[in-house]
């Protein structure tokens, strides 16, 4: 595996090589994992509701 890539990646984020070395794999993934694109926010989840409202069953 090369470290290369990684490594850019951290240096474009502002993270020295020593603190890159330091980092554990679980910080790593935080520092750089996005959520998915389709991911549903809380503002969306209202906009949704809002739109498509429960209805009352008898």
């Amino acid at each position: 595996m090369s470290w290369a890539e990684p490594l850019r990646l951290a240096l474009s984020l502002g993270i020295a090589p020593e603190a890159f070395w330091r980092l554990s794999l679980k910080e790593w993934r935080a520092l750089t994992e996005r959520p998915p694109a389709s991911a549903l926010t809380r503002s969306g989840l209202e906009a949704l509701a809002a739109r498509f409202p429960d209805e009352e069953r008898s």
